[in-house]
């Protein structure tokens, strides 16, 4: 999460709520940015900050986000072929329980949750919650991603367990690396929204 360094920050709405109750996943920008000065978890300052904890707590947004996720658990061009199916869905605390729960229900996949650092005090000695077998294929998501680190990071620990990562689906990008680096890194990457999208 970003660490704001000044005490003011705007949070701009971009419609009256009850005026327009129906708001979809695109309007992500509209509820959850915030102008300020920040430092992202990634290091990097910037005078604007997504938090995704605004539209994660958003039910007709964050059911939107979700079907919209839960289209790359399945090849949508081609051959529809049982083995490019993902099998599981997997999210990052904190932010990416929220993102994993809902998309898990859209799709009807199990999914585990993925931590920043081992489970302490336990004879598992595992990095995350839930089932995971060799023979899984993995759609990992994430909620905004800057250089990408945490996510390719988490990545190559599931690859770790000789489970297959099928894609990563972030919920915004920021531009700043993040595809360049996941791609580097042997992985296939996709965004729903960059900030040119979002008009940022």
């Amino acid at each position: 999460m970003a660490r704001a360094l000044k005490s003011q920050c705007v949070l701009v709405f971009g419609r009256e709520r009850q005026n327009e109750p129906q708001r979809t996943g695109s309007e992500d920008q509209k509820i959850a940015y915030l102008e300020g000065e920040f430092e992202l978890r990634s290091g990097k300052k910037s005078n604007y900050y997504l938090d995704k904890y605004l539209f994660e707590t958003e039910p007709i947004i964050l059911i939107a986000i979700a079907s919209m996720l839960a289209d790359y658990a399945f090849p949508w061009t081609g051959l529809r072929s049982e083995s490019s199916y993902a099998t599981v869905v997997a999210g990052m605390e904190l932010g990416g329980v929220a993102l994993a729960t809902a998309t898990s229900i859209d799709c009807h996949l199990p999914f585990i949750i993925v931590r920043k650092t081992p489970k302490d005090g336990t004879n598992y000695g595992t990095n995350y919650e839930g089932t995971l077998n060799s023979s899984d294929k993995v759609l990992l998501i994430e909620d905004v991603v800057t250089t990408g680190e945490q996510i390719i990071k988490a990545a190559k620990f599931i690859n770790e367990t000789r489970a297959t990562i099928q894609r990563i689906v972030a919920v915004i990008d920021r531009q700043q690396g993040a595809c360049e680096n996941i791609i580097n890194a042997g992985f296939e990457f996709h965004a729903l929204f960059t900030i040119a999208d979002l008009g940022i």
